[in-house]
């Protein structure tokens, strides 16, 4: 097993087949404070149905003109909170905005989530695209590359070591303090997000995987290909959103990043996904009925491509 090979990591990727997330806020409430108890209940209803990833966003403003803020509550107590709820869902962040936040910051709050969830975390890691943010934190965006590549040293360096030496653009540890709690595996699963400012050979050198959008099948199959060939078996992960017609045969139509269409068009979908080496899928559900969507995704789609 791999240092970074938590529960949460286990539960995504410790199979050969697809597997399925899905993300915060369930109730589609994404723009006012949703309502915790009944996110609480879909999340558990996720869990008991099949899903194997619940999976937050990192929105540290909210800025109209992006379209929405989330899940409203931050990542750390957000999912402290869902791990209280659930028992084997894999916790995931899609994805933390590293230049934005302190990385000693982000390590002990992450390592904390993860030791109070039972090693269920996994980190979505990205370097950001709300413009507005920037100016607000003090951060050039020009530097969000280099920023990202030291916070994911950083990370890494105060997850594995009790008293770090290490200078970096976030300052220096002189070997005098520890960052406590350390996670329960010897580092914590990340997944750069996007390109993240970064090289596809520096995310599969860095990264314990690769969580990315959704794209056109021939593209995604070069990207998947470019991957394998760097990476190995490190695993790729895509976010797609899901619309689901009342008519099971309708064919698809696009919508942003995703699609919306019937159950059978979805499966075939997800099995083609399957086929080309995805690992897994965290799928955006939309629609005026979250639990029957949950429901009848996890009866439709992925208890048939497990079959």
């Amino acid at each position: 097993m791999g240092t970074h090979e938590n529960a949460g990591f286990r539960e995504l990727f410790g199979s050969d087949g697809l597997t399925f997330g899905t993300g915060f806020p369930l109730t589609n409430e994404n723009e006012s404070m949703p309502d915790v108890a009944e996110e609480c209940r879909l999340a558990r209803h996720a869990e008991t149905v099949g899903f194997d990833g619940l999976w937050v966003r990192d929105v540290p403003t909210y800025w109209p003109s992006f379209g929405d803020a989330g899940q409203t509550f931050d990542v750390w107590p957000w999912l402290t909170h869902v791990a209280s709820a659930t028992e084997t869902a894999a916790l995931g962040t899609a994805s933390v905005v590293l230049p934005l936040r302190h990385p000693l910051h982000v390590a002990k709050a992450a390592a904390s989530v993860d030791q109070l969830s039972n090693g269920r975390l996994v980190l979505g890691v990205a370097s950001g695209d709300r413009d507005p943010e920037f100016p607000a934190f003090g951060v050039d965006e020009s530097d969000r590359g280099l920023l990202f590549r030291e916070s994911v040293e950083l990370l890494r360096t105060v997850w594995r070591e009790a008293y770090p030496t290490i200078d970096s653009a976030w300052g220096t540890l002189d070997g005098e303090v520890s960052v406590v709690p350390k996670p329960t595996t010897e580092t914590l699963p990340l997944l750069p997000t996007g390109h993240a400012r970064q090289s596809v050979d520096w995310i599969a050198e860095h990264g314990d995987g690769w969580l990315f959008y959704q794209l056109p099948r021939n593209t995604l199959q070069s990207y998947l290909e470019e991957w394998r060939e760097l990476a190995g078996e490190k695993p790729y992960s895509m976010a797609v959103q899901v619309e689901l017609t009342d008519d099971p045969r309708a064919e698809p139509q696009h919508i942003h990043q995703g699609f919306r269409a019937g159950t059978e068009w979805f499966r075939e979908y997800f099995a083609d996904l399957d086929q080309l080496g995805v690992d897994h899928v965290v799928v955006g559900l939309r629609g005026d009925d979250p639990e029957t969507a949950l429901t009848t995704f996890a009866d439709e789609i992925i208890s048939r491509i497990r079959a």
